[in-house]
């Protein structure tokens, strides 16, 4: 086993024990354990789960990249600032009032990136169990020989096996493995250029929109679907399934981030405004008009008034009667 290996080794393991386990818990609940249905299930199950345990890296993420784009404007005025004095005394202040920036932000270019660092060993070690398993190798954990054999011949609705690409159904003429194939590549192309194209026009300020940062990712607007577009001729459709599932997850996540906890001045947080807004004048509307309807079927309480008692001759007299 190599370095890499070694490294992969631990993650690899849990990993196996999840889509297992999601594939043990399939069968026992009646289906075929050999069937592509099965599997592409257990696969959905695992991705979910590991997303799941990665909210809160995804999370810190989010709010390490927004604070570099909150940085990038008074960033590049620094960068104006010293432009063209390569002198070394202008290179160090450039360094600390940069560092400063950063200091008072509370954040700095690597701590947006180490999320991304935590989840590739993740992301390289799903691949590979998926991808081994293709070719009938037994993993290093629960997936045995038997069941790596299984996953290799299983054939998606019995027409579609898992474990060829679009580059191997163009070779053997698999029509379906084609069919469903370019429809994965699709979805997944489009799903990705979705969720990218969500933060830049709804989760940027205006001052964000004018920086090189957001420049550059208006550059991987285009470039990353093509990615996927290339990439996914030669993934096996087994494998497409991780990656289709995966992008529909990081979607949806980026929505409700965007909805729930939209980057301040930006038009995500105006519309967020707009709604709580809306949604308070409607809580105050409804609490006025159930308080009128309250004071409207509420009786009216009777006036008591007292008894005059009666009055004897003496008495009246004594109170000043008239006098005979």
């Amino acid at each position: 086993m190599d370095f890499f290996g070694t490294i992969l080794w631990p993650i690899k393991w849990v990993i196996e024990a999840i889509l297992v386990g999601f594939h043990w818990a399939l069968t026992q609940l009646g289906m075929d354990g050999d069937g592509g249905l099965t599997w592409v299930l257990s696969i959905v199950g695992l991705v979910l789960i590991v997303r799941a345990a990665l909210i809160p890296i995804f999370v810190r993420q989010i709010k390490s990249q927004r604070k570099m784009l909150e940085v990038a404007p008074e960033l590049k005025k620094i960068q104006d600032k010293y432009r063209g004095k390569k002198d070394q005394f202008s290179r160090e202040a450039m360094q600390r009032e940069t560092m400063a920036l950063y200091q008072k932000a509370g954040t700095n270019p690597l701590s947006s990136c180490l999320p991304l660092l935590i989840q590739m060993p993740i992301f390289f070690s799903l691949f590979s169990v998926l991808n081994e398993a293709r070719y009938d190798r037994a993993g290093v954990g629960l997936l045995t020989q038997e069941l790596a054999d299984s996953f290799g011949g299983a054939n998606l609705f019995g027409v579609a096996p898992l474990k060829y690409s679009l580059v191997d159904a163009f070779n053997f003429g698999e029509v379906w493995v084609i069919i469903i194939a370019i429809a994965m590549i699709l979805i997944m192309t489009a799903s990705q250029f979705y969720t990218q194209l969500q933060i830049m026009s709804k989760n940027q300020t205006p001052e964000m929109k004018n920086s090189p940062m957001y420049r550059q990712q208006k550059i991987l607007l285009y470039i990353l679907p093509f990615v996927f577009l290339i990439s996914g001729l030669a993934f096996p459709i087994g494998v497409m399934f991780y990656w289709l599932t995966s992008n529909i997850w990081t979607m949806v996540q980026q929505w409700l981030v965007i909805r729930n906890m939209p980057t301040p001045g930006s038009e995500a947080a105006l519309a967020r405004e707009a709604r709580l807004a809306k949604k308070n004048r409607g809580r105050i509307a409804d609490d006025a008009q159930a308080l009128a309807e309250s004071i409207e079927e509420k009786p009216e309480t009777p006036v008591r008034t007292q008894r005059q008692q009666p009055v004897g001759k003496n008495r009246a007299k004594k109170q000043g009667g008239p006098k005979k």
